[in-house]
Protein backbone atom coordinates (compact mmCIF):
# COMPACT_ATOMS: atom_id res chain seq x y z
CA UNK A 1 0.00 0.00 0.00
CA UNK A 2 3.08 2.16 0.76
CA UNK A 3 4.72 1.78 -2.41
CA UNK A 4 0.88 2.03 -4.02
CA UNK A 5 0.54 5.84 -2.50
CA UNK A 6 4.11 6.71 -3.40
CA UNK A 7 3.70 5.71 -7.18
CA UNK A 8 0.09 7.67 -7.25
CA UNK A 9 2.21 10.73 -5.84
CA UNK A 10 4.63 11.32 -8.48
CA UNK A 11 1.81 10.28 -11.04
CA UNK A 12 -0.07 13.33 -10.07
CA UNK A 13 2.98 15.22 -9.89
CA UNK A 14 3.69 14.59 -13.47
CA UNK A 15 0.16 15.04 -14.56
CA UNK A 16 0.06 18.08 -12.80
CA UNK A 17 3.49 19.15 -14.35
CA UNK A 18 2.20 18.24 -17.42
CA UNK A 19 -1.23 20.59 -16.71
CA UNK A 20 0.76 23.64 -15.76
CA UNK A 21 2.71 23.90 -19.46
CA UNK A 22 -0.27 24.33 -21.52
CA UNK A 23 -0.79 27.84 -22.97
CA UNK A 24 -3.52 27.25 -26.18
CA UNK A 25 -6.04 29.12 -26.92
CA UNK A 26 -9.39 28.15 -28.50
CA UNK A 27 -10.80 31.15 -30.02
CA UNK A 28 -14.08 32.08 -32.30
CA UNK A 29 -15.37 35.64 -33.26
CA UNK A 30 -18.07 35.99 -32.03
CA UNK A 31 -20.34 34.17 -29.20
CA UNK A 32 -18.63 31.70 -26.89
CA UNK A 33 -14.76 32.24 -26.50
CA UNK A 34 -12.53 29.96 -24.95
CA UNK A 35 -8.82 31.13 -23.85
CA UNK A 36 -6.38 29.59 -21.76
CA UNK A 37 -4.26 31.56 -19.28
CA UNK A 38 -2.74 30.10 -16.03
CA UNK A 39 -4.55 27.25 -14.06
CA UNK A 40 -7.65 27.69 -15.89
CA UNK A 41 -9.46 28.51 -18.90
CA UNK A 42 -11.37 31.94 -19.70
CA UNK A 43 -14.87 31.87 -20.89
CA UNK A 44 -16.54 34.71 -22.36
CA UNK A 45 -19.78 35.59 -24.22
CA UNK A 46 -19.12 37.88 -27.30
CA UNK A 47 -16.18 39.30 -25.72
CA UNK A 48 -17.08 39.97 -22.34
CA UNK A 49 -15.68 37.75 -19.57
CA UNK A 50 -18.46 35.46 -18.23
CA UNK A 51 -16.41 32.91 -15.89
CA UNK A 52 -13.52 31.22 -15.41
CA UNK A 53 -12.88 26.77 -15.39
CA UNK A 54 -10.37 26.99 -12.56
CA UNK A 55 -8.56 23.28 -12.28
CA UNK A 56 -5.09 24.07 -10.51
CA UNK A 57 -4.57 25.57 -7.47
CA UNK A 58 -7.87 24.16 -5.99
CA UNK A 59 -9.01 21.31 -4.17
CA UNK A 60 -11.73 20.94 -7.05
CA UNK A 61 -12.59 21.95 -9.95
CA UNK A 62 -14.48 25.40 -9.67
CA UNK A 63 -16.39 28.01 -11.62
CA UNK A 64 -15.15 31.37 -10.38
CA UNK A 65 -15.95 34.52 -10.82
CA UNK A 66 -19.28 33.78 -12.43
CA UNK A 67 -20.57 37.50 -14.14
CA UNK A 68 -24.48 37.55 -14.64
CA UNK A 69 -26.77 40.32 -16.38
CA UNK A 70 -25.03 42.95 -16.57
CA UNK A 71 -21.76 41.90 -15.55
CA UNK A 72 -22.74 41.73 -12.28
CA UNK A 73 -20.66 39.06 -10.00
CA UNK A 74 -23.20 36.39 -8.93
CA UNK A 75 -21.23 34.72 -6.32
CA UNK A 76 -19.38 35.51 -3.35
CA UNK A 77 -15.35 36.32 -3.77
CA UNK A 78 -13.95 34.62 -0.78
CA UNK A 79 -11.88 32.35 -0.29
CA UNK A 80 -10.75 33.20 -3.87
CA UNK A 81 -10.36 37.27 -3.11
CA UNK A 82 -10.60 39.52 -0.22
CA UNK A 83 -13.97 41.59 -0.87
CA UNK A 84 -15.60 44.08 1.59
CA UNK A 85 -18.67 42.69 3.86
CA UNK A 86 -18.13 39.03 3.23
CA UNK A 87 -18.84 36.48 5.72
CA UNK A 88 -15.58 34.01 6.05
CA UNK A 89 -17.79 30.87 6.71
CA UNK A 90 -17.34 27.65 4.78
CA UNK A 91 -14.03 28.53 2.87
CA UNK A 92 -14.97 24.90 0.56
CA UNK A 93 -17.84 27.15 -0.92
CA UNK A 94 -16.30 28.10 -3.81
CA UNK A 95 -18.19 29.82 -6.09
CA UNK A 96 -19.76 27.03 -8.19
CA UNK A 97 -18.59 23.11 -7.73
CA UNK A 98 -19.33 19.96 -7.75
CA UNK A 99 -18.52 17.53 -5.24
CA UNK A 100 -20.16 15.03 -2.82
CA UNK A 101 -19.43 14.73 1.68
CA UNK A 102 -19.42 11.25 1.49
CA UNK A 103 -18.06 8.65 -1.37
CA UNK A 104 -16.87 5.68 -0.15
CA UNK A 105 -16.86 7.46 3.36
CA UNK A 106 -14.42 9.94 2.06
CA UNK A 107 -15.38 13.51 2.57
CA UNK A 108 -14.59 15.23 -1.27
CA UNK A 109 -17.08 18.19 -0.30
CA UNK A 110 -15.30 20.13 2.42
CA UNK A 111 -11.56 20.89 2.38
CA UNK A 112 -11.04 19.72 6.07
CA UNK A 113 -8.12 17.38 7.34
CA UNK A 114 -8.13 14.37 5.51
CA UNK A 115 -11.05 15.39 2.98
CA UNK A 116 -10.61 13.91 -0.65
CA UNK A 117 -9.23 16.15 -3.64
CA UNK A 118 -10.43 15.91 -7.10
CA UNK A 119 -7.82 16.53 -9.06
CA UNK A 120 -7.70 17.88 -13.16
CA UNK A 121 -6.15 14.74 -15.38
CA UNK A 122 -6.61 16.37 -18.93
CA UNK A 123 -8.55 18.43 -20.95
CA UNK A 124 -10.75 16.31 -23.70
CA UNK A 125 -12.22 18.71 -25.32
CA UNK A 126 -12.09 22.38 -25.73
CA UNK A 127 -14.32 24.11 -28.43
CA UNK A 128 -15.61 27.42 -28.69
CA UNK A 129 -18.36 28.62 -30.89
CA UNK A 130 -20.78 30.84 -32.26
CA UNK A 131 -24.11 29.48 -30.19
CA UNK A 132 -22.31 27.32 -27.84
CA UNK A 133 -18.98 26.61 -26.28
CA UNK A 134 -17.81 23.25 -24.22
CA UNK A 135 -15.11 22.48 -21.78
CA UNK A 136 -14.44 18.87 -20.99
CA UNK A 137 -12.38 17.47 -18.55
CA UNK A 138 -11.07 14.12 -16.49
CA UNK A 139 -10.35 14.25 -13.53
CA UNK A 140 -9.27 11.43 -10.77
CA UNK A 141 -10.91 11.72 -6.98
CA UNK A 142 -8.08 11.09 -4.36
CA UNK A 143 -7.89 10.19 -0.91
CA UNK A 144 -5.80 12.40 1.73
CA UNK A 145 -3.48 9.56 1.67
CA UNK A 146 -3.43 9.75 -2.04
CA UNK A 147 -5.37 6.31 -2.94
CA UNK A 148 -7.10 6.21 -5.96
CA UNK A 149 -11.22 6.19 -5.73
CA UNK A 150 -12.48 6.57 -8.56
CA UNK A 151 -12.28 8.52 -11.63
CA UNK A 152 -14.47 11.45 -13.20
CA UNK A 153 -16.18 13.15 -16.72
CA UNK A 154 -16.98 16.90 -16.49
CA UNK A 155 -18.58 17.84 -19.30
CA UNK A 156 -19.87 22.41 -19.26
CA UNK A 157 -21.30 23.79 -22.36
CA UNK A 158 -22.03 27.59 -22.18
CA UNK A 159 -24.71 29.08 -24.31
CA UNK A 160 -25.31 32.45 -25.85
CA UNK A 161 -28.81 33.40 -25.16
CA UNK A 162 -30.56 36.39 -25.88
CA UNK A 163 -31.66 37.52 -22.08
CA UNK A 164 -29.47 35.64 -19.29
CA UNK A 165 -26.79 33.69 -19.21
CA UNK A 166 -26.82 30.06 -19.37
CA UNK A 167 -24.54 26.97 -19.10
CA UNK A 168 -25.00 22.88 -18.50
CA UNK A 169 -22.78 20.95 -15.92
CA UNK A 170 -22.65 17.09 -16.66
CA UNK A 171 -20.78 14.98 -14.64
CA UNK A 172 -20.24 10.93 -15.28
CA UNK A 173 -18.38 9.52 -12.17
CA UNK A 174 -17.02 6.39 -13.18
CA UNK A 175 -16.19 3.32 -10.57
CA UNK A 176 -12.93 2.65 -12.22
CA UNK A 177 -11.05 1.73 -8.96
CA UNK A 178 -13.63 -0.81 -7.41
CA UNK A 179 -17.22 -0.26 -6.58
CA UNK A 180 -17.96 3.55 -5.23
CA UNK A 181 -20.95 4.63 -2.66
CA UNK A 182 -22.26 7.90 -2.45
CA UNK A 183 -23.20 8.11 0.95
CA UNK A 184 -25.92 9.72 2.65
CA UNK A 185 -25.38 12.97 3.81
CA UNK A 186 -27.17 16.76 3.05
CA UNK A 187 -23.66 17.69 2.42
CA UNK A 188 -23.42 17.69 -1.27
CA UNK A 189 -23.47 18.14 -4.18
CA UNK A 190 -23.88 20.25 -7.59
CA UNK A 191 -23.22 24.09 -5.61
CA UNK A 192 -23.09 27.80 -5.93
CA UNK A 193 -22.45 29.82 -3.17
CA UNK A 194 -24.46 33.28 -4.06
CA UNK A 195 -23.26 36.83 -3.39
CA UNK A 196 -23.76 38.30 -0.21
CA UNK A 197 -26.21 41.12 -0.87
CA UNK A 198 -28.73 38.03 -2.23
CA UNK A 199 -29.02 36.03 1.32
CA UNK A 200 -32.24 35.29 2.82
CA UNK A 201 -30.84 36.17 6.03
CA UNK A 202 -27.62 38.58 5.94
CA UNK A 203 -26.09 39.28 9.83
CA UNK A 204 -28.44 37.75 11.72
CA UNK A 205 -31.19 39.35 10.12
CA UNK A 206 -33.75 39.43 7.71
CA UNK A 207 -32.27 39.83 3.86
CA UNK A 208 -33.44 40.82 0.71
CA UNK A 209 -32.89 37.37 -1.34
CA UNK A 210 -35.46 35.23 -1.90
CA UNK A 211 -35.91 31.51 -2.50
CA UNK A 212 -38.36 29.68 -4.52
CA UNK A 213 -38.92 26.11 -5.85
CA UNK A 214 -40.57 24.74 -8.77
CA UNK A 215 -43.27 23.23 -6.30
CA UNK A 216 -43.94 27.21 -5.11
CA UNK A 217 -42.40 26.27 -1.38
CA UNK A 218 -40.59 29.71 -0.46
CA UNK A 219 -37.83 31.09 1.76
CA UNK A 220 -37.38 28.65 4.77
CA UNK A 221 -39.54 26.37 3.70
CA UNK A 222 -37.38 24.87 1.18
CA UNK A 223 -34.33 23.33 2.64
CA UNK A 224 -34.45 19.65 1.95
CA UNK A 225 -37.82 19.45 0.06
CA UNK A 226 -37.89 17.91 -3.22
CA UNK A 227 -38.38 20.03 -6.89
CA UNK A 228 -37.35 19.86 -10.60
CA UNK A 229 -35.47 23.37 -9.71
CA UNK A 230 -34.44 26.31 -7.42
CA UNK A 231 -34.33 29.87 -7.92
CA UNK A 232 -32.16 31.89 -5.62
CA UNK A 233 -32.82 35.75 -6.44
CA UNK A 234 -32.07 39.32 -4.91
CA UNK A 235 -30.45 42.52 -4.73
CA UNK A 236 -26.59 43.00 -6.64
CA UNK A 237 -25.43 46.22 -7.28
CA UNK A 238 -28.22 47.75 -7.44
CA UNK A 239 -29.99 45.33 -9.61
CA UNK A 240 -32.75 42.06 -8.65
CA UNK A 241 -31.19 39.07 -10.29
CA UNK A 242 -31.68 35.11 -9.90
CA UNK A 243 -29.52 31.88 -10.11
CA UNK A 244 -31.44 28.68 -10.84
CA UNK A 245 -30.63 25.02 -10.93
CA UNK A 246 -32.43 22.58 -13.24
CA UNK A 247 -32.59 18.88 -12.19
CA UNK A 248 -32.63 16.34 -15.19
CA UNK A 249 -35.45 14.31 -15.20
CA UNK A 250 -32.59 11.34 -16.00
CA UNK A 251 -31.01 12.27 -12.60
CA UNK A 252 -30.70 9.70 -10.02
CA UNK A 253 -33.93 9.58 -8.35
CA UNK A 254 -35.33 13.12 -9.82
CA UNK A 255 -36.74 15.47 -9.15
CA UNK A 256 -33.88 16.34 -6.48
CA UNK A 257 -33.74 17.58 -3.00
CA UNK A 258 -32.48 21.27 -2.41
CA UNK A 259 -29.67 21.66 0.23
CA UNK A 260 -30.54 25.33 -0.20
CA UNK A 261 -29.34 27.51 3.08
CA UNK A 262 -30.28 31.21 4.02
CA UNK A 263 -26.97 32.42 3.68
CA UNK A 264 -26.59 31.91 0.06
CA UNK A 265 -25.89 27.93 -0.57
CA UNK A 266 -27.65 26.43 -3.38
CA UNK A 267 -27.42 23.24 -3.66
CA UNK A 268 -29.31 19.70 -5.73
CA UNK A 269 -28.22 16.70 -3.07
CA UNK A 270 -29.98 13.41 -4.19
CA UNK A 271 -28.59 11.81 -1.39
CA UNK A 272 -29.09 13.53 2.16
CA UNK A 273 -32.40 11.28 2.75
CA UNK A 274 -31.69 10.83 6.14
CA UNK A 275 -31.38 14.40 6.88
CA UNK A 276 -33.66 15.69 4.37
CA UNK A 277 -36.78 13.20 5.48
CA UNK A 278 -35.62 12.09 9.08
CA UNK A 279 -35.08 8.56 7.95
CA UNK A 280 -32.62 6.14 8.74
CA UNK A 281 -29.29 6.48 8.01
CA UNK A 282 -27.81 4.98 5.32
CA UNK A 283 -30.97 5.69 3.65
CA UNK A 284 -29.89 7.54 1.09
CA UNK A 285 -26.63 5.25 -0.25
CA UNK A 286 -26.47 4.93 -3.67
CA UNK A 287 -23.40 1.76 -4.49
CA UNK A 288 -22.10 2.16 -8.45
CA UNK A 289 -20.65 -1.25 -9.12
CA UNK A 290 -16.87 -1.74 -10.11
CA UNK A 291 -16.84 -0.45 -13.69
CA UNK A 292 -20.34 0.86 -14.02
CA UNK A 293 -20.67 4.68 -14.18
CA UNK A 294 -23.21 7.27 -13.10
CA UNK A 295 -24.15 10.37 -14.97
CA UNK A 296 -25.68 13.98 -13.54
CA UNK A 297 -26.65 16.49 -15.18
CA UNK A 298 -27.56 20.09 -14.43
CA UNK A 299 -28.58 23.73 -16.06
CA UNK A 300 -27.52 26.80 -14.44
CA UNK A 301 -29.85 29.81 -15.33
CA UNK A 302 -28.24 33.19 -14.88
CA UNK A 303 -31.58 36.16 -15.12
CA UNK A 304 -32.74 39.53 -14.41
CA UNK A 305 -35.83 40.02 -11.93
CA UNK A 306 -37.17 37.37 -9.55
CA UNK A 307 -38.48 33.75 -10.87
CA UNK A 308 -41.32 35.01 -13.36
CA UNK A 309 -39.60 38.36 -14.10
CA UNK A 310 -36.56 36.09 -15.22
CA UNK A 311 -39.18 33.20 -16.59
CA UNK A 312 -37.56 30.28 -15.08
CA UNK A 313 -40.64 28.02 -15.15
CA UNK A 314 -40.98 28.20 -18.91
CA UNK A 315 -36.87 27.79 -19.65
CA UNK A 316 -36.99 24.60 -17.64
CA UNK A 317 -40.09 23.52 -19.55
CA UNK A 318 -37.91 24.20 -22.77
CA UNK A 319 -34.95 22.66 -21.51
CA UNK A 320 -37.09 19.72 -20.24
CA UNK A 321 -39.39 19.27 -24.17
CA UNK A 322 -35.94 19.22 -26.06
Amino acid sequence: MRFQNIFIAGLLAAILSAGCSQSKHWRSHQGIDITSAEHKLQVSVDGEPFTDYVYEGVSRPVLYPLLGPAQIHMTRHWPAEEFAGEEHDHPHHRSVWFEHGNVNNIDFWSEAPGAGKTVHVKFLKVHSGGKVGIVQSTNILVSASNTLVASDVRTLRFYKIPNGKMFDYEVTTYASHGPITFGDTKEGTMAIRLAESMRLVRNKKPGEGHIVLSTGVRDNETWGKRADWCDYYGPVEGKIVGIAIFDDPRNPRSPTWWHVRDYGLLAANPFGIHDFEHKPPGSGNLTIPAGKSITFRYRIYLHEGDEKQGHVAEKYAEWKNQ
